[in-house]
């Protein structure tokens, strides 16, 4: 049973939302090739060897707003955390989920002393003006090449119709990333405890679905 506080405006329900006005300006067209691309994700699932419950959370390099390597150790420190794996500033699902994970989870970490962060493949220095731009006030880390993603197993490429629908919208993803490639993370909330243990790891193919803040918050209540 959840023990935190209730939240009413769900990510489900913005997305439900927000879709529709998003396929209405976009066009039909590509509105049908990202619901295929969804209706495809769904239907393949999860891959294989993605990390579980239990496993300690691996360590990797990652790049702070400022372009400096640090490992996830250094930046975690002896502290219990929620990463969040997003694709990308130009998501707009994303946006919608981190927009939520500020508003409602950011007063609570405090009072676990727990750090939030958010990894995208993304260069860090527009990654973090496009949160600026946002909004947000989020503690990002950029992870070169999907490094950390791949070894919890959650990285994905997205299909050559989805990255011309991208283009024709202005977005170029491989652009964007560090590693000048396409390859994304799936949606994935993991946290994990003071030992490094994973305790909750969400992975979504479903990109417009995302772990909701109470599912979080019961994990952090349960460390």
């Amino acid at each position: 049973m959840n023990q935190g506080p209730a939240f009413t405006n769900t990510i489900a329900l913005q997305v439900d939302e927000f879709t529709p006005s998003f396929e209405a300006q976009i066009g039909p067209v590509l509105a049908e090739v990202f619901a295929r691309e969804q209706q495809d994700l769904r239907r393949a699932g999860l891959p294989q060897g993605i990390a579980r419950v239990g496993d300690t959370l691996p360590d990797s390099f990652l790049y702070d707003a400022g372009g400096q390597r640090l490992r996830l150790s250094e930046v975690l420190g002896a502290a219990s955390a929620i990463i969040v794996f997003y694709r990308g500033s130009w998501c707009p699902y994303c946006s919608i989920a981190l927009k939520t994970y500020q508003r409602e989870l950011r007063p609570v970490v405090e009072g676990f002393g727990t750090r939030l962060i958010a990894i995208s493949p993304q260069e860090p220095d527009s990654a973090v003006q496009a949160a600026r731009d946002d909004g947000l006030h989020f503690a990002l880390y950029a992870d070169r090449g999907n490094a950390l993603a791949a070894r919890l197993g959650i990285v994905t490429v997205p299909s050559p119709d989805v990255v011309r629908a991208q283009a024709a919208l202005g977005i170029d993803v491989a652009g964007l990333n560090m590693d000048g490639t396409g390859a994304i993370p799936f949606p994935t909330v993991v946290v994990a405890d003071a030992t490094g243990t994973i305790r909750l790891i969400d992975p979504r193919v479903d990109y417009t679905t995302r772990t909701e803040t109470c599912d979080i918050i019961d994990a952090l209540v349960a460390l």
